[in-house]
């Protein structure tokens, strides 16, 4: 258990962290609550990247200055015109076995590189089945059923026994964060040799997540092809949002069952390369954030983690007591966020609306929580959520980094909001 001095004492770690990257630092007080922590985040990301503007004038799209720095903190970038062809150098935002070989292409966003992918296995094969476990991102398979027409979308359902069986055409599994947790287990104790390639969203795990190392082990056992795909402004920027930033890592050495009528998939990455290209969704170096790579870093950021995990499974277990039938999904593998549907179907609009006006009301009595999208804040954020498999919609209450105690509190506040409520959308 956390306490709030504990807590400051930390929020005060990673404000230095973060004020230290800036050549005129900020004069910022000890913060004394979550406001006061959230504010100097933003206070200070937002110095960041006007500072980098200003100093890094001479590096513009078109590249027209040999003498532009073109760095980032630990990131240093080289690029042509329009970033076509941007190579970046600096530390991984994984964790590796040593001897493991990889390359990292980054994009704008967390999406441009999951459909740069995607779309540039077009490239390798001509029609292909993606397995999608229950829980995967809407926006992903919204991508793939409007825009990926050479992939047939398989969703999967427990037990899963033979799903991952070689079929006639080549089989991609998309292995999700987000998924449900006992899907993406279950997954993990199949048996995977019928698949020709692994895309792994790996958002919503830390990047030194024991998770994602078992899921390399899990596919270098098989022999699966692997392509990490990620956002990077939720867990990597210690909650501040530092700029929109995305990736596409490689993992080499799985390839080895190419032959016998299987796609060439170590042709993917430059494939990939190209798509950025001609999408234009080639990533910013302004975004890239200047305070990854240190131990400083790695060590705030696994702490910030830990904190969230220890507060997910709190709720989880209060709502599965207080608000059973109200519950939608509380076991979430990432452990990030839970959601609860009403006592009426909901549609978007009236989840949306509840998700704001529970913020609403429950800010105004004084509690660290706002209606917004994405998660891994210092505060509690609330949204509404489409499952893209049942078409069902919820409201998505998302774990903040937040003191044992308060957090406690916030969670009580918010079950008892929903059950005094029950937020009873359109008519079923």
């Amino acid at each position: 258990m956390e306490t709030i001095q504990a807590y400051l004492e930390r929020k005060h770690e990673e404000l230095r962290l973060l004020n230290g990257c800036l050549r005129h630092r900020l004069d910022l007080p000890r913060p004394r609550s979550v406001d006061d922590i959230v504010r100097s985040k933003f206070q200070i990301t937002a110095a960041l990247r006007a500072e980098q503007e200003l100093h890094d004038w001479k590096a513009t799209e078109t590249a027209w200055s040999h003498t532009a720095d073109r760095v980032s903190g630990p990131f240093e970038f080289s690029y042509d015109y329009q970033r076509a062809d941007l190579t970046v150098r600096g530390p991984s935002f994984y964790e590796f076995d040593r001897g493991c070989a990889s390359t990292a292409i980054y994009t704008a966003s967390g999406m441009a590189a999951i459909a740069a992918v995607l779309l540039a296995s077009a490239h390798i094969v001509e029609k292909a089945d993606i397995l999608v476990l229950p829980g995967s991102y809407g926006e992903t398979l919204e991508l793939i059923r409007g825009f990926v027409a050479h992939l047939r979308h398989v969703t999967l359902s427990l037990p899963l026994r033979v799903a991952f069986a070689s079929g006639n055409s080549p089989r991609i599994l998309l292995l999700d964060s987000c998924s449900l947790a006992g899907a993406f287990e279950a997954a993990l104790r199949s048996d995977g040799s019928g698949l020709d390639l692994l895309v792994f969203d790996t958002t919503c795990f830390a990047g030194r997540s024991g998770r994602i190392r078992r899921v390399l082990k899990w596919a270098r056992r098989y022999g699966i092809p692997l392509v990490l795909v990620r956002s990077h402004n939720k867990l990597d920027s210690l909650g501040a949002e530092y700029g929109r930033l995305g990736s596409a890592v490689f993992v080499h050495g799985n390839e080895t069952r190419q032959g016998a009528g299987r796609p060439e998939w170590t042709r993917l990455a430059s494939e990939t390369r190209n798509a950025v290209r001609l999408l234009g969704g080639a990533a910013l170096p302004a975004h890239f954030p200047p305070f990854v790579g240190s131990a400083a870093y790695q060590a705030l950021t696994k702490r910030r983690v830990a904190a969230i995990l220890h507060n997910s499974r709190r709720m989880a277990r209060y709502f599965a007591a207080k608000l059973p039938a109200r519950s939608a999904e509380l076991h979430f593998t990432h452990g990030l966020y839970a959601t609860l549907r009403g006592k009426r179907p909901l549609d978007e609009a009236s989840a949306r609306q509840a998700a704001d006006d529970m913020s609403n009301e429950l800010r105004a009595e004084g509690f660290p929580i706002r209606h917004a999208g994405s998660f891994g804040f210092d505060f509690a954020a609330t949204e509404w959520f489409h499952d893209a498999i049942t078409d069902q919609y919820s409201v998505r209450v998302t774990v903040p980094d937040l003191p044992t105690e308060l957090w406690g509190d916030l969670t009580a506040a918010v079950a008892r909001w929903w059950a005094a409520h029950q937020w009873a959308g359109r008519e079923g």
